[in-house]
């Protein structure tokens, strides 16, 4: 099995302008925000940053792929939440590195079944494809 996309579905753009006190757009015009370090690294707050983006990236791709995961188990996903968690932080040598936790609600559905959804949709997520192996990710179902 390879992990090289076969046929590229959908290209999204974006135009960065200032890193994490600048400005990002992307080509469309629907998203258009402005980037700034968040207090408790020392900025200003007053916009979004990166981790909130993946957080909120992350989300909506996960609960997506756990709509077609659901399906393969016979439940319907369409009611759960999900709350996405991105943390940043030092790994070594001056580099630094983020962790997610991804915590997902599906009501009506017993716990052993929504942990078998949660791994079959970690599987097929592409956000999680794109950071296995190189970030922690825990899934937890609440």
């Amino acid at each position: 099995m390879s992990d090289v996309i076969q046929k590229r579905l959908y290209v999204a753009e974006a135009t960065v302008l200032g890193g994490r006190g600048g400005h990002g757009r992307t080509s469309d015009g629907m998203l258009d925000v402005n980037i700034r370090r968040p207090v408790e690294l020392g900025g200003a707050g007053g916009g979004t940053n990166p981790e909130q983006l993946f957080a909120v990236g992350y989300g909506a791709c996960f609960q997506s792929a756990m709509s077609l995961a659901g399906k393969q188990f016979g439940v319907d996903t369409s009611r759960s939440t999900l709350t996405a968690r991105v943390a940043l932080g030092p790994i070594d040598e001056g580099r630094y590195g983020l962790a997610v936790e991804l915590e997902v609600s599906i009501p009506g559905v017993e716990p052993e079944v929504a942990e078998k959804i949660l791994k079959r949709t970690h599987e097929v997520c592409p956000y999680s494809n794109a950071t296995r192996g190189n970030i922690e990710v825990t899934l937890k179902v609440v």
